[in-house]
C-alpha cells in the first residue's frame, strides 16, 4: 500500500497559499502593491468584519484586459518578470506571481477592471483560483479586486485568526507604511463604513507622516539626506525630544518597498546613544534608493527582508554618513524649544540637539575602576546574614527585616556625589564606605510608592480643564481600546475621540504632579501584541513608569534631597535593588580600601 501520495492542486494551492496570505492584513498588503506597480494615483482599502467579511481595493491603475485577466489567478503568472535573471534588476513591489493565486485559493473573489484603451470593463468572478462568468461592467479606469469570505474553506486557518480589533489593528499598521512609503498616492482607508484616513498624495512625505502619524510625531522630525555612490538616502530623523520605548515608529523604505533591517536600525540608534534616555529609541523615516541589481529582496515571503550585494560597505557607507551629517548638525549654534505651529514651514522644523552637558556612561563608573566592591544584591544577603543575627528585627521569617539592621541607614553620613551619579556615604559606626546609585534607589523609592497605590487603587486622578487629543496609528488605538480597563486604573480617564484619536479627560496625579500625555505613551510604547495584562504584567508596568520618573544620572541633587533619598530607600520593602535587579547600593569597606593603597597585605 503506497503512503505517499500525490496531492490535488487545490490542496496544493491552499498549503502554498499559507506562506503569503496569513492574515487579512497579508491580503490587503498583496492587493496594494499590485495597485502600486499597476501606477496607481489613488487607491481606497475597505474592509468588513477585519476583513474576513469583505476586503475591497480599487484603484485608478493601468487595468487589466481579457487576456490578463484569464490567466491572472493562475499560479506563478506574473507581469513583473520575463525570466530568472529579471530577479536580479526587481523594480517593482511583487514578482513572484503567487499573490492573487493564493488568495483565490482562499476565498471567494470579484474583478472589475478596465484599461484606458477600452471603452467598457469587464467583471469575473473567481472561485478556487479559476476566473469564471466574465461579462462586460461599466467601470472606470483602473482595478477593482474584491475578497470575500475569507478562510471559509480552510477553517483551521480561521480559527487561528485573532480578534477583530486586533487584525483591523494589523490592517491599518499595514496600510500606514505603504501610504507613508508612496507619498505620491493618495490613499484611503475605510473600515466598517467609517473612513479612518486619509492622504493627499501629492508627493508630501513630511505632509503623509503628519496625516498619518499625528502632529506630536511631526514636530520632531527634522529633514535627512545622505548620498554616497551606491545609494542615497533622504527622509526624516527625531530630535532628541522624541523618542518611543519600541522601534514600531522606525520605517525604513528601499526603493519603495518597506522593509525591516535591524542592523541599519542599530547604525541610527548608536548616534543617540548619548543624547536620549537608556531603552529608548528613535524615530525615523528614511527613503533609501540604490541600484536594484545590488539588492537581494527574494528572501522571504512577506519581501520585508533585503540582502545587500556588498553588505559590509553599504553599511559602513551609511554608518560614515550618519557620523558625518549629524556632526554638522552638532554645530547648530542656536537651540530652540518652539511650540509646534501648523503652519511652520519644514526649514523652520525643530532643531535636533540641545545643548546641555555631556552625560558618562553610568555603568563603567565602578567596573572600570581597580577596587573590589561587594554587590548587595538579594542574595549576597541571604549568603552574608545569618537567620539568627540577634540583632535582626525578625519579622516572620522576613530576611529584608535583618536586611535593613545591617546596612543601617541611619548610620550613613552622606560625603558628596561623584559623577553627578553615585553618592558616597560613610558608615558612622563601622567606618565603611557606601555608595548608592541615585537613579536606581529612586527607582526603587516610586516604584514601591506606585505599586502600593495601584493595588489599592487609590491613585490619585487630576480632571483635566482643557483634556489632551492624542493622535494614535491603527494598531496604537486597537491597543489602548482593548486595554482601557487598565489605564483607568492607572487614573487615565480616557475614552475614544474619532476613530484613531483617543482623549484624556483625567490624568494621574504621580508623586504629587499631573502627568498626561509622555506617561500615558511610554505604557502604551510597553504594551505587546495581544497582551492580556496579568498581575505580573501590570507591575512589570509600574516598573517602567518608575523608571521613567526617576532620578537620572547626571541630575543634581542638593544635601536635603539626599537626606531624603535615603530616609525613603531605608523605608521601603526591598532597598537592596531597583525594580529591574540592579543593585542600588555597594558597600567597600576601609580594609578593603587600604588593601588597594597596600598599607595592609
Amino acid at each position: 500500500m503506497n503512503k505517499i501520495k500525490v496531492l490535488d492542486s487545490i490542496t496544493i494551492s491552499k498549503i502554498a497559499a499559507g506562506e503569503v496570505i496569513e492574515r487579512p492584513a497579508s491580503i490587503v498588503k498583496e492587493l496594494v502593491e499590485n495597485s502600486l506597480d499597476a501606477g496607481a494615483t489613488q487607491i481606497i482599502v475597505e474592509t468588513q468584519d477585519a476583513g474576513k467579511s469583505l476586503i475591497r481595493v480599487t484603484d485608478n491603475g493601468e487595468g487589466m484586459d481579457k487576456e490578463d485577466l484569464l490567466i491572472a489567478f493562475e499560479r506563478h503568472t506574473t507581469s513583473k518578470l520575463s525570466s530568472a535573471e529579471d530577479l536580479e534588476n526587481i523594480s517593482t513591489l511583487g514578482f513572484r506571481g503567487e499573490a492573487l493565486s493564493s488568495i483565490a485559493a482562499v476565498s471567494k473573489m470579484e474583478v472589475m477592471t478596465r484599461t484606458d484603451f477600452s471603452s467598457s470593463g469587464i467583471q469575473a468572478k473567481v472561485e478556487n483560483a479559476a476566473v469564471i462568468g466574465i461579462s462586460p461592467a461599466g467601470t472606470p479606469v483602473g482595478t477593482t479586486m474584491i475578497v470575500r469570505e475569507l478562510f471559509q474553506n480552510v477553517p483551521v486557518r480561521r480559527r487561528f485568526l485573532k480578534s477583530n480589533s486586533t487584525e483591523d489593528g494589523q490592517i491599518g499598521d499595514i496600510l500606514v507604511k505603504l501610504a507613508i512609503g508612496n507619498p505620491g498616492t493618495s490613499f484611503k482607508y475605510i473600515k466598517d463604513s467609517k473612513i479612518i484616513f486619509s492622504t493627499n498624495g501629492k508627493g508630501d512625505a513630511f505632509a503623509a507622516i503628519f496625516q498619518l502619524l499625528g502632529r506630536d510625531v511631526a514636530r520632531g522630525l527634522i529633514p535627512f539626506s545622505l548620498k554616497s555612490d551606491k545609494l542615497s538616502i533622504d527622509g526624516f530623523i527625531s530630535n532628541n525630544n522624541l523618542y518611543r520605548g519600541n522601534r514600531n515608529h522606525q520605517y525604513l523604505f528601499v526603493n519603495g518597498r518597506y522593509v525591516v533591517d535591524y542592523r541599519l536600525s542599530r547604525i541610527v540608534e548608536q548616534q543617540y546613544s548619548s543624547i536620549i534616555p537608556i531603552n529608548r529609541y528613535p524615530l525615523f523615516v528614511l527613503y533609501l534608493h540604490m541600484d536594484p541589481a545590488d539588492l537581494d529582496v527574494n528572501i522571504h515571503p512577506t519581501k520585508q527582508e533585503i540582502r545587500f550585494s556588498s553588505d559590509s560597505k553599504i553599511y559602513e557607507a551609511i554608518e560614515l554618513g550618519f557620523k558625518d551629517s549629524l556632526r554638522e548638525l552638532l554645530r547648530i549654534p542656536e537651540v530652540r524649544n518652539e511650540s509646534f505651529r501648523q503652519n511652520k514651514s519644514e526649514k523652520e522644523a525643530p532643531k535636533l540637539w540641545e545643548l546641555s552637558s555631556p552625560k558618562n556612561e553610568i555603568e563603567q563608573v565602578i567596573t572600570n575602576s581597580a577596587l573590589v566592591i561587594r554587590d548587595y544584591t538579594a542574595v549576597d544577603y541571604e549568603k552574608t546574614v545569618p537567620s539568627d543575627n540577634e540583632n535582626s528585627i525578625h519579622n516572620g521569617g522576613n530576611k529584608e527585616s535583618s536586611v535593613r539592621e545591617e546596612i543601617n541607614f541611619e548610620a550613613l553620613n552622606p560625603i558628596g556625589v561623584i559623577f553627578d551619579t553615585y553618592i558616597i556615604t560613610e558608615d558612622r559606626q563601622d567606618g565603611s564606605m557606601w555608595i548608592i546609585d541615585q537613579h536606581a534607589a529612586h527607582e526603587r523609592i516610586m516604584y514601591e510608592r506606585l505599586k502600593a497605590d495601584f493595588l489599592s487603587e487609590s491613585i490619585a486622578v487630576q480632571q483635566l480643564l482643557s483634556p489632551i487629543v492624542i493622535e494614535l496609528t491603527p494598531g496604537e488605538y486597537r491597543k489602548t481600546m482593548d486595554n482601557l480597563e487598565f489605564f483607568n486604573l492607572l487614573g487615565f480617564e480616557t475614552e475614544a475621540f474619532g476613530d484613531r484619536s483617543i482623549i484624556l479627560r483625567g490624568v494621574p496625579m504621580i508623586f504629587g504632579s499631573p502627568d498626561g500625555r509622555g506617561l500615558f505613551i511610554e505604557i502604551l510604547d510597553g504594551l505587546e501584541e495581544g497582551l492580556t495584562l496579568p498581575y505580573e504584567i501590570r507591575l512589570d508596568r509600574i516598573m517602567k513608569i518608575a523608571c521613567t520618573k526617576a532620578v537620572k544620572a547626571g541630575d543634581k541633587l542638593d544635601n536635603r534631597e539626599i537626606d531624603s533619598l535615603l530616609t525613603q530607600l531605608m523605608d521601603c520593602e526591598n532597598p537592596l535593588t531597583c525594580p529591574h535587579g540592579r543593585p542600588t547600593v555597594v558597600k567597600m569597606t576601609r580594609q578593603e580600601l587600604e588593601k588597594k593603597f597596600l598599607r595592609i597585605m
